[in-house]
């Protein structure tokens, strides 16, 4: 049995809590050596000697930043540790292995390891073994995959006769390197395998393509992030969240562009929490699980259907693993819960709309939404989904049309999300600023929202410390905590794993029935929408110039209108009832087109 023991120091304040850790510890107490100081190295904050240390616990429980982790592992996983980031953090146990001509999807919570996996399958890191004690060697390297199926892959990557392409999860990062120039020019110098134009016809990059890279959206700069990687001739390919910032049919636009155009005789990972995109792209599936920001164990490689039911039922039968303790599992909407309006009070109905906005111009169908009730909604960007939420509460006048007994105050998380607080720069004070009351641990939002999210375990944190999951989900938490009478959250799935997706769902819906409230939700992951909405709006037209918003419908009637729009067929898996993107020309593909049944809810 290996025990590790980890230290968040960022979270750690020891001139703020009295040591604690130290100070009940029971082996400092009644031993001669110490199982936990601390130490000048780490600025004078604790170590824990994990070959000292009984995992008791105590100083775990004691520790009110809640920064310490102590977890016993098996000798069998401690054998296959391929990183450690130094004494109390991170460990790294196995790699996706490389498979040629094989396109493998990476699958598993933020802060488990993928993009310290993705570093070190690229060159960036060279790994360590967790030894601590001198610097990593690629020979060493070397030496530990000799004969393994791992050797030849990384023999000849620092050999240099494995170049890789790896696409980042950050493309914001894009415009600080690009301070000129358009996306043209830039699709340009980088077109190494003289695919230039198909990328431009796959990705639809036509509209941008004399747009200065200093001014493209996130999604813009997700397109030309793929577009260039796929333009580069190289020997492996690493996408890491490709899908972010994308709506459903750029999304789907993707994965014809990821399939068609693949290079031969390549390696290609991808990284992402859009199950459907990976169930659509992977030919294999490798599943990295552990405790986040503790430890990280990748799992051996399964086919990719085999390998998604495995993840959502909790368990990998190769590795005889349970990770997780409850399955993950889809109904139909049939079978939800009925949103049942006392009185007309407890309704926002609008007629039909109309607004103007500079060039833009948009309608939306009358309709109405109860108050307690998840509303999705579905489209393109700058298609007027967040104007049409804007009329509900109040806050513009729409030029034709009216809303009953408008919302009046609205609580927006957007889509694009600022580490700038203004006044406030730790997450505790940023959110007692919207409702201090949702901070004590009694209040039942404190337990449906802040620690549902896992918030509470970040409370201490600065915002310019917070990973891209972690700002997300503090965002998501200010949103709900905060008191109004209609809530938007704009692409709350952007960045967060599969568990915090649907922990975010449950969130949503809580609020919304305990609070009597409509949330409507903005959102391109069609399994997230699925699993939490009530009912579903679908937004259409041309972005940027028209939009037309459709009345709140049934979430299969709905999906199966931008479906068919979009012309990709959808099924349920029969074990689980998640959703599934048809094969395009498959005999599921034609029958579902055949019938009508773009979205089978059957």
């Amino acid at each position: 049995m290996k025990r590790i023991a980890t230290i968040d120091y960022e979270l750690c304040q020891p001139n703020k809590c009295g040591i604690p850790c130290i100070r009940f510890c029971p082996i400092n107490k009644t031993r001669p050596y110490k199982a936990i100081e601390l130490s000048s190295e780490k600025q004078g904050k604790p170590v824990i000697y994990e070959d000292k240390c009984i995992a008791c616990g105590i100083c775990v429980r004691k520790c009110p930043f809640k920064a310490i982790h102590i977890v016993n592992l098996p000798t069998e996983i401690e054998e296959r540790i391929v990183h450690r980031y130094g004494i109390n953090a991170f460990s790294l146990y196995g790699l996706p292995l490389p498979v040629e001509n094989e396109i493998i999807g990476v699958l598993g919570p933020n802060g488990a390891g993928k993009t310290t996996a993705m570093r070190i399958l690229s060159g960036l890191l060279i790994p360590n073994f967790g030894i601590l004690n001198g610097e990593p060697s690629k020979e060493y390297v070397l030496e530990r995959f000799r004969g393994t199926q791992f050797y030849d892959y990384f023999s000849k990557l620092y050999s240099g006769k494995i170049k890789v392409v790896y696409k980042v999860q950050y493309v914001e990062a894009i415009q600080a390197y690009v301070k000129h120039g358009s996306v043209h020019e830039l699709l340009r110098k980088f077109d190494e395998r003289g695919i230039l134009k198909d990328v431009i016809d796959y990705l639809k990059l036509e509209n941008m393509l004399s747009k200065e890279v200093k001014t493209l959206s996130g999604g813009e700069l997700q397109k030309l992030a793929v577009a260039i990687a796929l333009e580069r001739d190289a020997n492996a390919y690493i996408f890491d969240e490709p899908t972010a910032f994308l709506d459903i049919r750029e999304r789907i636009n993707l994965l014809k562009a990821l399939t068609e155009l693949k290079p031969k005789n390549s390696y290609i990972f991808v990284v992402d929490h859009d199950i459907m995109f990976l169930d659509y792209v992977a030919d294999l599936i490798v599943i990295v699980y552990g405790i986040p920001a503790v430890f990280g164990y990748f799992s051996k490689t399964y086919p990719a259907k085999a390998g998604i039911d495995h993840y959502l039922k909790g368990f990998l039968p190769a590795e005889n693993m349970r990770i997780r303790d409850e399955q993950i599992t889809f109904r139909l909407h049939d079978s939800r819960e009925n949103i049942v309006a006392v009185d007309e009070s407890d309704i926002i109905f609008w007629s039909h709309l109309y607004k103007k906005l500079g060039g833009f111009e948009l309608s939306v169908e009358e309709g109405k939404v109860k108050k307690g009730e998840v509303i999705g909604i579905i489209g393109p960007n700058a298609i007027g989904k967040t104007t049409f939420i804007r009329i509900l509460a109040g806050e513009l006048e729409p030029d034709k049309g009216y809303v009953t007994s408008p919302a009046l105050k609205i609580s927006y998380k957007p889509q694009y999300l600022s580490r700038e607080g203004g006044k406030c720069t730790i997450v505790e004070e940023c959110l007692k600023e919207v409702n201090k009351n949702a901070l004590e641990e009694g209040n039942w939002l404190y337990i449906e929202v802040i620690k549902r999210l896992g918030v509470d375990r970040i409370l201490k944190k600065e915002l310019e410390s917070l990973s891209g999951g972690e700002l997300q989900k503090f965002y998501i938490a200010k949103t709900l905590i905060n008191e109004a009478d209609v809530y938007l959250l704009d692409e709350p799935s952007s960045h967060i794993d599969v568990e915090d997706q649907l922990s975010v769902a449950r969130a949503i819906k809580r609020v919304a029935r305990n609070r009597k409230v409509p949330i409507f939700v903005i959102d391109h992951n069609i399994l997230l929408i699925d699993y939490a909405v009530d009912r579903l709006m679908v937004f259409t037209g041309e972005p940027g110039v028209r939009g037309l918003g459709m009345a709140p419908s049934t979430v299969s009637k709905a999906f199966n209108i931008f479906l068919k729009e979009v012309g990709v067929t959808v099924r349920r898996d029969p074990e689980t009832g998640r959703p599934r993107i048809n094969k395009p020309g498959s005999y599921l593909d034609r029958e579902q087109k055949a019938l009508g049944q773009y979205f089978y809810t059957a």
